[in-house]
């Protein structure tokens, strides 16, 4: 147990902590922006898959349901970065199928379907089976799995970077977004006690900083002329 005044400034630290990684999440949510803006543009999705999207939402949502003080007192702001999340990636799936074919809209609407039924059978099922204390821990272990699931992106353009020996599929403002707010919200977490959160974000903060060590030594070492065309776009 902390003295009162420890407690406070913990209290305060985590809060500015937690607020921090709100403001460098909607770094994140907005990155995606040029590639609907291109799409509304051109009236078509291209070869742009929608899918990361559909994983980004089911993400946001689980993370949300963590979040509410149903499941995890005192943690109200990642139920607040979750639902500005949710928010947007909503707003990226509609303009992906309204400019998507046939076939693929009708596949999209599925993958909402079944995005909104997992959402709602995790609340129903943390609800009615469980107590309070279990409840966290059952919601807590399905956002840690699902986090984990997002590091393939991170993992797959680290790759990609080796592999070509070129950053341009790293944005180094992205690379630096991901960093502070997993950074933000693993220091977060920790202050909170909370294993469900700095676990993950602990993870999170690794590959940023890999990342973010990845952009240094490939664009001082070889800089833009060392970059191999690319003829599949990667999105």
């Amino acid at each position: 147990m902390l003295p009162s005044g420890l407690s406070s400034v913990s209290s305060v630290c985590s809060d500015a902590a937690g607020i921090a990684g709100n403001l460098f999440a909607i770094g994140l949510f907005v990155s995606p922006i040029p590639t609907f803006k291109r799409i509304i543009r051109n009236k078509s999705t291209e070869q742009f898959s929608g899918l990361p999207y559909i994983y980004a939402l089911l993400n946001c949502l689980i993370c949300l349901w963590y979040g509410m003080p149903l499941v995890s007192p005192n943690i109200i702001l990642v139920a607040t970065v979750n639902s500005i999340g949710a928010f947007f990636q909503l707003i990226y799936l509609s303009i992906y199928i309204a400019f998507a074919g046939k076939a693929i809209k009708l596949k999209m609407l599925g993958l909402l379907i079944a995005v909104a039924s997992i959402f709602g059978t995790t609340v129903y099922v943390s609800m009615r089976f469980f107590d309070s204390h279990e409840r966290q821990t059952f919601v807590g272990y399905l956002s840690v799995a699902s986090l984990i699931t997002m590091f393939a992106s991170p993992l797959f353009i680290i790759n990609l970077v080796i592999k070509t020996r070129s950053t341009e599929f790293m944005p180094f403002c992205l690379s630096l977004s991901t960093f502070l707010m997993s950074l933000s919200f693993f220091a977060y977490g920790v202050l909170k006690y909370d294993p469900f959160i700095y676990v993950p974000n602990g993870i999170g903060t690794i590959l940023g900083l890999v990342q973010l060590a990845l952009y240094s030594y490939y664009s001082s070492a070889f800089g833009e002329d060392s970059r191999e065309p690319l003829v599949n776009p990667y999105a």
